[in-house]
């Protein structure tokens, strides 16, 4: 499931990567050799950390995308394989999203619309605090720029 997610994800991070990079003005790179810097200096000292000001909300837009992503687990595992010391049907691939899906649409039967959507607002609440709090750490990074 990892390779398939880092196969799905790659590409576009890629792209949007190599558009930063090549948005970042060439007097920088100038600069850095007038000061003596190695090209692996450069990059790290002064490419990386202006690229991290423009990538950054894309990683934290990411983490909330790849932390609910029901279609890779579903589609591949459906969560399997099952637990077997639980009466639950819960998995060892499944995701706080594939559960609530289990939760709202199970076979069996069970559905449970409340429980499904009030750990829907579960989630979402521990997503947006991550992201608040990454956000306020990415401020720091445009003193960078």
């Amino acid at each position: 499931m990892i390779l398939v997610n880092v196969w799905l994800g790659y590409p576009y991070m890629f792209l949007v990567c190599t558009g930063a990079l090549q948005s970042l003005p060439e007097e920088l790179n100038e600069a850095a050799r007038v000061d003596g810097a190695s090209p692996w200096r450069a990059l790290r000292s002064i490419k990386l950390p202006l690229l991290l000001v423009s990538i950054a909300p894309l990683l934290i837009a990411s983490f909330a995308f790849n932390f609910n992503n029901f279609n890779v687990i579903y589609m591949l595992t459906r969560g399997w394989p099952r637990f077997s010391d639980t009466t639950f049907d819960i998995g060892s691939t499944d995701l706080l999203i594939t559960m609530v899906y289990k939760v709202a649409f199970g076979s069996g039967g069970a559905r449970d619309y409340g429980l499904a959507s009030a750990l829907s607002i579960v989630i979402f609440l521990l997503i947006a605090t991550i992201s608040v709090i990454a956000f306020r750490r990415t401020k720091a990074l445009e003193d960078i720029n």
